[in-house]
């Protein structure tokens, strides 16, 4: 259920990824920045990964697996060494 005036903002934290936020939001940077996101639910980045920061883009999936190996991620841009 969508935001309203009679009922609080909901934020959902999952600890291993983004706090979900539902929306519009407006996000302040450390900078000042502030980002603006008019979607009805936005993932907020908690690893400071993304490329997209400070929306979440899963960057916190690509991690190293406690065997050492790497977790593998559908991303072309790991996968194709042109891009």
């Amino acid at each position: 259920m969508p935001y309203s005036a009679d009922r609080p903002r909901r934020v959902t934290v999952d600890p291993d990824g983004p706090l979900l936020v539902e929306g519009p939001v407006e996000v302040v940077g450390d900078d000042g920045t502030v980002f603006a996101s008019r979607r009805f639910t936005v993932a907020i980045c908690t690893c400071r990964r993304s490329r997209t920061y400070p929306w979440c883009d899963t960057s916190h999936r690509r991690r190293v697996r406690p065997d050492g190996g790497r977790t593998r991620t559908t991303d072309s841009r790991e996968t194709d060494p042109t891009s």
